[in-house]
């Protein structure tokens, strides 16, 4: 369909507006004129009604209806108006037009009813007796203070009709004449604004073309001669802009290309429009079959396609560990997403990153299988060392200390190795039932764990004469796994003993937060500095290591509880002062 010219455009608008203005304007005047002329026959017949109430009120006071009867007919001849005289029981005495003793009681006619009420009565209706529309004016008539009738007068609607005609044809052919001259200068001001633009339109498709080098001329008014200038200066612009996109675009393919991560860009329906040569070698594609092609078509793997859907969703950027199949081989991919916005911050898709953690996973539990291995390798020699050392040390016992020392030395070394390897075996079949989901958690209450944890750490409390206070309700309840809420309770119980001073207290408390539960380990010792805290949950990590050794510390109990609140989707946080004490902070889910 073949567009119309900008003239075209303008012209019908302009002259629609035009039509508009004045069709408003002779409405608002039309209107206008028959209201007043409204207004003005009301007074009339109040004028008429009013002059006529002196002359009736006497004959109205003695009930002289032949008199009246004979002044409403002259009266309204010469007026050429109905008048109407009515007893303020409603019955017509006299009336201009009709034979009064054929009338009905118009005691309920509106504008009567007004008059004989005392105020002035005004109605515009259709009469019966005439068969026409009238307007009616009715006044009441009194006399001594009391209302003795009323006088009503009258003309009809038609009369008012044919004098606002006659005004409606003078406005309508005064509104015509307008329109013609107002249409002529509308068809003179769209093509007078229309001829320039045309100049600019075809120096901008010759701009469209690659012409760069062609100028526009400047000329019209200020605004065109703006718009002139501003499209010069585009087109001396484009040229540079043009190169620094086509850079830009190379540098980001070369990025891609040489990054070891897998790069994967989709719009919010799910539609791939961008991935590098990383992420297709993992997924076994080529890049240039793939774009612009539904996720669902080309990567036929269930867990990842769910993924990228949540990647879309989420407002915040989401991990996940994910495991392919390429080929016979299995592959961990650890996935990032994060959602894509435009320059207005309005989500476009989301961008995800495949990181291929199979050799580090590999590697990890490598370690983790060599720890725990040589950790049950080392109990037995352990056992056996602190067995000899104890027995060397009973056979000892009355010789001086020269020789004993080095034989309770020995005892509490293996007393130490032997806590570490504990700890080491501990912390190992955490993170192995933590990775194969076989940590069962049941909704329990939080009271008899914490019991529990001040039970088995009486003796140390009592040792030290540290006050243990406990703040919980019976009916709070958790998912949780009772014995390694026990176990990370009593390593944080342990700790504030240990670094708390003779006579202290300790608190341990808890407290909803929402749809959390928050189980508190507060101390008043000595505190961590804070430049220690980052790495405190990190294995065989001591803020003053000669000092752990002397109390005992393995350095795994504060790893231990954090790989446990892992286990409870949780975590552990620590706020202390050095000099004022520590607060440990459980935080696990309610649900």
């Amino acid at each position: 369909m073949k567009k119309l010219r900008l003239l075209w455009h303008l012209y019908p608008a302009f002259l629609v507006i035009t039509l508009v203005a004045i069709l408003a304007v002779t409405w608002y005047v039309s209107s206008a004129l028959r209201q007043f002329h409204i207004v003005q026959t009301e007074k009339n017949l109040t004028a008429r009604a009013n002059l006529i109430i002196d002359q009736v009120q006497d004959d109205l006071t003695r009930g002289n209806a032949f008199n009246l009867d004979e002044l409403s007919k002259r009266l309204g001849k010469k007026t050429e108006t109905r008048i109407t005289i009515i007893l303020n029981d409603g019955k017509v005495l006299a009336d201009s037009r009709e034979n009064p003793q054929r009338m009905d009681n118009h005691a309920r006619r509106p504008e009567v009813a007004a008059a004989l009420s005392g105020s002035k009565g005004v109605s515009t209706r259709f009469s019966r007796t005439l068969q026409q529309n009238q307007m009616y004016v009715a006044l009441p008539v009194s006399a001594d203070g009391t209302i003795i009738g009323c006088v009503r007068t009258s003309i009809p609607v038609t009369a008012i009709g044919e004098t606002l005609e006659a005004l409606y044809q003078r406005i309508a052919g005064a509104g015509f004449l307008i329109a013609v001259v107002l249409a002529v200068l509308s068809l003179w001001l769209a093509r007078r604004i229309s001829q320039p633009l045309e100049r600019m339109r075809r120096g901008a498709e010759r701009f469209a073309l690659g012409e760069l080098d062609r100028r526009l001329p400047i000329s019209g008014a200020e605004e065109l001669a703006d718009l002139a200038g501003s499209l010069n200066d585009m087109a001396a612009q484009l040229d540079e802009r043009f190169q620094t996109v086509i850079r830009q675009r190379n540098e980001l393919e070369a990025v891609l290309s040489s990054m070891v991560e897998g790069v994967l860009a989709v719009d919010n329906n799910e539609t791939i429009i961008r991935i590098n040569r990383a992420a297709a070698n993992l997924f076994a594609v080529e890049p240039e079959t793939i774009i612009t092609r539904p996720v669902q078509e080309v990567l036929r793997k269930a867990e990842l396609q769910q993924f990228i859907h949540d990647a879309i969703s989420a407002k915040e950027p989401i991990e996940r560990n994910l495991t392919i199949f390429r080929g016979n081989q299995e592959v961990l991919l650890q996935a990032h997403g994060s959602p894509l916005r435009n320059a207005q911050e309005k989500k476009i898709g989301a961008l995800i990153v495949f990181n291929d953690i199979t050799r580090l996973r590999r590697l990890e539990n490598l370690r983790r299988d060599f720890v725990a291995n040589v950790s049950h390798e080392l109990k037995t020699p352990i056992t056996a060392i602190k067995g000899w050392a104890e027995t060397l040390r009973e056979s000892k016992k009355d010789a001086p200390d020269e020789e004993t020392r080095p034989i309770e030395v020995i005892v509490r070394q293996s007393d130490r190795l032997n806590a570490i390897v504990n700890d080491l075996l501990d912390l190992s079949r955490i993170e192995q039932e933590q990775e194969g989901a076989k940590i069962e958690l049941q909704q329990a209450p939080i009271r008899p764990v914490i019991d529990a944890t001040a039970q088995a750490c009486s003796v140390d409390l009592e040792k030290k004469r540290i006050a243990l206070t406990i703040v919980c309700t019976d009916s709070l309840k958790a998912p949780i796994n009772p014995p390694l809420l026990e176990q990370a309770l009593i390593n944080l119980l342990n700790n504030a003993i240990k670094y708390s001073p003779e006579q202290s207290r300790v608190i341990i408390e808890t407290a909803e937060n929402g749809p959390d539960l928050m189980i508190k380990v507060t101390d008043f010792g000595c505190g961590i500095p804070t430049n220690h805290l980052p790495r405190l949950f990190e294995r065989f990590y001591r803020v003053d290591v000669a000092r752990s050794r002397e109390m005992g510390g393995t350095g795994l109990g504060l790893a231990i509880v954090k790989h446990i609140a892992q286990a409870h989707h949780g975590s552990i946080e620590v706020e202390s002062s050095p000099g004022k004490g520590s607060c440990f902070t459980l935080t696990l889910p309610l649900r």
